[in-house]
């Protein structure tokens, strides 16, 4: 058996065994996470932890989320083909492919410009058309693309930004950790202009870093 045999098994396995058996029901994620070769985002030091059900270490003291983590924030977005999504956090941009394949288009901002440039080359070279990425600070979205359906935050500021929320469509969602010592993922939604937020479950993700 080949080493590409035995990570087509290992992401059969995490489907089956992280997602679908802790109730990820969308079948366009589970088919996303099953394609996208997660190893492929991290150091080759870390291929045989890449379909654990864990975080693993990536450049810059930052890391990449659980698989499970990555299923359920993208499916409390609710996207569909037709979606635009702002990512913010692209980190080493495996969050960000998952989020292409199930939107049309996908804006990912990223603060750290190693990490920037490295995401942009490794999508690139996995043939991705529907993503665009600049180096900037989180806090203020990309307000150039706004308004967005989906917004995905991968960092966990304090509080809600305000500026991020001010690019959400009428009807879209905002899936964020918030916190510092303690930590919430939050569902956004606005609904007739107003914000109603939900608790999902607790999390813990590196500060968001950048200024309000």
């Amino acid at each position: 058996m080949t080493q590409a045999d035995e990570f087509t098994i290992a992401r059969q396995k995490m489907v089956r065994n992280q997602l679908e058996k802790r109730d990820i029901q969308n079948p366009e994620i589970l088919a996303a996470m099953e394609k996208i070769q997660r190893h492929l985002f991290v150091t080759p030091e870390f291929y045989k932890w890449a379909y654990h059900d864990r975080p693993l270490p990536i450049d810059k003291g930052q890391t990449i989320s659980q698989p499970y983590i990555v299923a359920l924030m993208t499916e409390l977005l609710e996207l569909n083909p037709l979606s635009r999504v702002l990512e913010i956090g692209t980190g080493c941009g495996y969050q960000t492919a998952v989020l292409a394949e199930l939107a049309k288009d996908v804006y990912s901002v990223e603060i750290l410009s190693e990490l920037a440039k490295s995401a942009k080359a490794r999508l690139n070279a996995l043939n991705y058309q529907n993503i665009y990425l600049k180096q900037g600070n989180g806090y203020y979205g990309w307000i150039e693309h706004a308004p967005y359906d989906g917004i995905l935050v991968t960092a966990a500021p304090k509080k809600i930004p305000h500026r991020l929320t001010q690019q959400i469509v009428e009807g879209g969602r905002m899936v964020i950790p918030v916190g510092s010592d303690i930590q919430e993922l939050l569902l956004v939604q606005k609904r007739s202009g107003k914000f109603e937020t939900t608790r999902i479950t607790g999390v813990n993700f590196v500060p968001m870093t950048g200024r309000p």
